[in-house]
């Protein structure tokens, strides 16, 4: 547990890192070409750790809490600035070279995602062929006319060559009343087939807008899809000590034939039968190195849903997907590039249009994450390999430009929002208005923050 909490803290501290790294390294990289003179790059806020000073004297810090980052330069603003020193001053440069400091942090990030998205691809990504499982009856897929088997190809237009791609598709869709264009390609489970590509309109109303954001969470399933898997035997994996199962003699490896008498098809049926017979003794007939073996077993007892529940304290031993249930998809390094382009544009749009969602009141703010949230994420993407690690990475680095260039004081969009104007009217935004704006940007933004950290804690308890 200490060790699973640790490496998550890791996780965001990497993650964080490299993300306020780029963005800052953007500012820093633009100003000194623009002949800023450059005080501090620190990753982090607070007590300094580490420190180090280069020969033009910009300090490099990394503090204490990494939850951010900043650039200082030199500024009439902030500070005296003698007169043989000013031409190096922020202030002082023309407002298109500002413009070029403060739009830098943004584009690094979006750049950023470009890359990790040319790594992944380049790398190879594995992916699951999105084809269904089950339809629930009455569902919006089961009136589309969508059954087990049929492969999900595209979503209006859109290729979809795994779960993720049809995840993404589905989310654009935020608060849509249409018709969602699926084309599907029929088959029988578990079998891929060359049939025809086939058009299904799925009618969405509100798509995904409610209180809970719990659709949000799995808008596959709100469809009435269950994807498929495949049949999982009832075979024992790991067990916890002490556990019921250990304790009626079962061991890793058995494979469950039958309960009371009754044949078990598969894992399901078996945790189906243990749930529904707390403290209930259970026959057990199992197979062991090709041997039948009986046994009694009697399930302990806990609470799921308000209802008594049996458990036995054994895992499933795990069953791969079939070869051509996953594909394998990567690509030189020239055609990864239109990959990573393409995909950061779609991250990019995905963002916009959610947060335009979320201002329309289409989208519950509920759905806004923080720190807890996302070093959560972060380690779980850690867990799962290079691939998942650097597509999380470029969703925040998409997520952190967008936000950045909102038009809101105290962030870069609203910066350049006033060197926009700067630009238009000749002169300076006043210090009267720019000091007003500041202080509604802070206190947006802590709101939000708040929210967010709200929105993390509520998930937890």
């Amino acid at each position: 547990m200490i060790f699973g909490s640790l490496q998550t803290l890791a996780a965001f501290v990497i993650t964080l890192g490299i993300l306020v790294s780029i963005h800052e390294f953007g500012h820093f990289w633009v100003a000194r070409k623009c002949g800023v003179r450059v005080l501090r790059f620190s990753v982090g806020f607070g007590k300094p750790l580490w420190t180090w000073t280069d020969k033009l004297g910009t300090e490099y810090v990394i503090a204490l809490i990494p939850l951010g980052g900043y650039v200082k330069m030199l500024d009439e603003r902030e500070g005296p600035v003698a007169e043989h020193e000013r031409h190096e001053s922020f202030n002082a440069k023309p407002v298109l070279a500002r413009i070029a400091i403060v739009a830098a942090g943004p584009i690094a990030n979006f750049i950023l995602a470009i890359f990790a998205l040319w790594l992944m691809y380049m790398a190879g990504i594995r992916t699951i062929v999105p084809q269904v499982g089950k339809v629930l009856p009455d569902s919006p897929a089961a009136v589309a006319g969508v059954v087990p088997g049929d492969e999900i190809v595209s979503i209006d237009g859109e290729e979809t060559l795994g779960w993720q791609q049809v995840n993404m598709e589905l989310l654009s869709s935020i608060g849509d009343t249409r018709d969602l264009a699926v084309g599907v390609r029929a088959g029988e489970p578990g079998q891929l087939s060359s049939a025809a590509v086939r058009e299904k309109n799925i009618a969405i109303s509100n798509w995904l807008v409610d209180d809970s954001g719990e659709g949000i969470a799995d808008p596959i399933r709100q469809l009435g899809i269950e994807p498929y898997t495949p049949l999982v035997p009832a075979v024992l994996g790991e067990l916890t000590p002490d556990g019921a199962a250990q304790a009626a003699g079962l061991e890793p490896g058995d494979r469950i034939v039958a309960t009371n008498g009754q044949p078990v098809r598969d894992w399901l049926s078996w945790v189906q039968v243990i749930r529904a017979n707390p403290g209930q003794e259970i026959q057990v007939e199992l197979e062991r190195n090709g041997k039948i073996l009986d046994l009694v077993l009697t399930p302990g007892v806990r609470e799921l849903n308000g209802e008594p529940s049996g458990y036995i304290g054994a895992g499933v031993q795990q069953v791969g997907w079939p070869d051509e249930m996953v594909r394998k998809l990567q690509y030189n390094p020239v055609a990864a590039l239109p990959r990573a382009l393409d995909s950061t544009w779609s991250l990019t749009s995905m963002t916009v249009e959610s947060l335009w969602k979320m201002v329309a009141g289409l989208v519950s703010v509920k759905n806004l994450s923080g720190p807890i949230t996302i070093a959560k994420v972060a380690g779980a993407s850690l867990q799962s390999g290079l691939e998942n690690f650097l597509y999380f990475l470029s969703m925040l680095s998409v997520s952190l430009g967008v936000l950045n260039l909102l038009p809101i004081p105290v962030l870069d969009g609203g910066h350049l929002l006033f060197y926009l104007v700067e630009l238009v009217r000749g002169k300076p935004v006043s210090e009267r208005v720019q000091l007003l704006g500041l202080k509604i940007g802070v206190t947006f933004v802590v709101g939000i923050m708040m929210l967010a950290l709200y929105n993390d804690l509520s998930r937890l308890f």
